[in-house]
């Protein structure tokens, strides 16, 4: 067997530690004795006494609870900095283990570490925080992972549970709720553009801080961004992985939910939790203001009304495919008789009864068209440019999903566990998972190799979760497509460059020529980054930051950020925020966006790191 070793800011093997484990020691009693000393230090801020607790390789990292802000830091000297400057910042208190969810993890026989949960208070919220202690070759045990979180704000707790309303209402609600959803008595706080998952989730945070959104959405209805795409489309993420904040799914829900199941669902989420949605409706412009409030943001209804709301905080949650499709610029155009489109424009196979599709791009769209097309007995052939990472569902979703199943850990809490490992440690357990999923695809792995399908492995064997941090493609996770391309249901083409158009199809660098009567590219959109920049005055375009991919330490570039980031020119894009991302990414960082918000609206922000 061929041996992985670490790279820099993973979690290092037992062999480099020089060390082993005993499975049947104490590892309460070793967590204890650790986070007692972490704790005394913390609260009298003694960062010689806390460096001396970690790891030499060791990493911190943040989310709001000390930095205002999302930041990893790898190695002794940054987290030192880190904690020189910030800890004097915070009277830090409550330290609390969480001594029933301590555990010793030992995923592979030659790694292993102790992990606990804590909580605490810092001057401003209630956070929590996650270490992972190692086994070192003298018998002792330091941190190789610290991560805390900012969990509420004190003072401003949820109105959930028994802070809830107790007043009753004798058939007042209908007005009231109508006036609330209108805005007649009061402006918003914050206005959402997008009423997808992701501006859902933000408004449901808001709204459960007290905070008044609007959302205001494009389509007739809420969920028609998901009803409107594809009739083959499904989720490819799991059930368990993908709840929704205060509303999770059923539990007879299925495991891969289908679209229009999900576009049925967001529309009353909204209904239920009575978050204030304007359908059929555009933000045209966001401009800053020179007094008052930041920004002026104009909507136009469909019936040709017009209203401008004046807030401190717009929320972009436009979504990946609210960008412009991404279409290769393949000359000849004008020769082809036939049919382009993009994977956006699609939506039955039937449409195309009795004609030859040719779909261009080989990824997870691309697999879903295709087995629709084969589905409904039509002719259909993928054109593969360049390799694609495959996995089943089934085998991969279960080991880079692990917390995320089936009488697992509650969903807040393995959303932190999963948080707790920032990417730069990552990296050889995505190599380790990759490689044993691999081990368990290999009969369709190897079947796909023997018909020409170009495989890949990710950057450095990395798997599926960097090619989703940097760049939310490049994949598939098998749900039945790759035995159709196998058994030639789905034909393939992956043998060279398109290089045009002709009148029947395509032609290939090769010489070689694919007949088709449609072609249709599942190619993607460009960055997101795109949408917001359309609504702003050009002069703001260039201090806005890409939406997606992954900043030097690791953290997404504007996710639950300000999109002008830490840098003195994004200042004047301050109350301008993204959410982006899969239903898990929505739903854990829709929190920190809204905690922020709120922050900022009662004064109590305290300054970036």
């Amino acid at each position: 067997m061929v041996v992985i070793q670490a790279p820099s800011g993973s979690i290092p093997t037992l062999q480099q530690l020089g060390s082993s484990v005993d499975p049947n020691i104490d590892v309460r009693a070793i967590a204890r004795t650790w986070f007692a000393a972490f704790a005394d230090a913390m609260i009298s801020k003694d960062v010689s006494t806390i460096l001396d607790l970690l790891f030499n390789g060791a990493l911190w990292r943040d989310m709001l609870a000390l930095t205002w802000d999302f930041h990893t830091y790898e190695g002794r000297h940054k987290v030192m900095r880190f904690l020189t400057d910030q800890i004097p910042k915070f009277d830090l208190s409550a330290f609390k283990l969480r001594e029933d969810l301590v555990s010793l993890e030992m995923p592979y026989e030659d790694m292993a570490w102790i992990q606990g949960f804590f909580t605490f208070d810092t001057t401003i919220g209630h956070a929590s925080g996650i270490f992972k202690l190692l086994p070192l070759a003298d018998g002792s045990w330091k941190a190789h992972v610290v991560y805390t979180n900012l969990e509420d704000l004190k003072g401003f707790p949820e109105k959930i549970g028994a802070l809830r309303n107790h007043e009753p209402n004798h058939g007042k609600w209908a007005e009231m709720r109508e006036r609330e959803r209108q805005f007649l008595d009061e402006e918003p706080s914050v206005v959402i553009v997008g009423g997808g998952q992701s501006g859902l989730e933000v408004a449901a945070r808001l709204k459960m801080l007290g905070l008044n959104a609007l959302v205001v959405e494009r389509n007739k209805r809420v969920g028609d961004s998901w009803r409107n795409r594809y009739a083959a489309m499904c989720l490819h993420d799991t059930v368990w992985y993908d709840h929704m904040p205060y509303l999770p799914f059923p539990p007879s829900w299925p495991v891969f939910p289908p679209a229009l199941k999900i576009a049925d669902w967001l529309e009353s989420y909204a209904h239920t939790l009575e978050l204030n949605v304007w359908t059929s409706a555009d933000v045209a412009s966001v401009t800053p203001n020179t007094t008052g409030r930041k920004w002026a943001v104009r909507v136009v209804r469909s019936d040709g009304t017009e209203r401008i709301f004046n807030v401190n905080h717009v929320v972009f949650a436009m979504g990946f495919s609210s960008g412009n499709a991404r279409i290769p610029n393949i000359p000849g155009r004008e020769k082809f008789k036939g049919l382009v489109l993009h994977s956006s424009q699609h939506k039955f196979a039937t449409d195309h009864q009795g004609k030859k599709v040719a779909v261009i791009g080989a990824c997870t769209s691309a697999h879903d068209i295709c087995s629709d097309y084969v589905e409904h007995g039509i002719d259909v052939t993928m054109v593969q440019r360049g390799p694609t990472y495959v996995m089943s569902a089934t085998e991969g979703l279960s080991q880079n999903l692990a917390p995320y199943r089936e009488g697992g850990p509650p969903t807040d809490l393995a959303d932190r566990l999963n948080a707790s490992l920032p990417y730069h440690a990552g990296k050889l357990t995505f190599q380790r998972v990759t490689k044993s999923v691999a081990e368990a695809d290999k009969d369709i792995l190897d079947g796909l190799r023997k018909v020409g399908f170009k495989l890949s492995f990710g950057a450095d064997g990395t798997g599926a979760v960097p090619l989703i941090w940097m760049r939310l493609g490049g994949y598939y996770f098998d749900v039945g497509a790759s035995q159709k391309i196998i058994d030639g249901r789905i034909k393939l083409k992956s043998d060279g460059p398109i290089a045009s158009y002709t009148p029947t199809g395509l032609l290939f660098e090769d010489g070689s020529t694919l007949e088709a009567d449609v072609v249709l590219f599942s190619t993607g959109y460009e960055d997101a980054r795109g949408c917001y920049l359309r609504l702003l005055p050009s002069e703001l375009h260039d201090a806005v930051l890409p939406a997606w991919g992954l900043d030097e330490e690791g953290e997404l570039n504007s996710v639950a950020r300000e999109i002008g980031g830490r840098a003195p020119e994004g200042k004047k894009l301050a109350g301008l925020w993204v959410i982006l991302g899969n239903f898990h990414i929505c739903r854990f960082h829709s929190k920190h966006l809204a905690l922020q918000i709120k922050a900022y609206e009662e004064g109590v922000f305290g300054e970036r790191y």
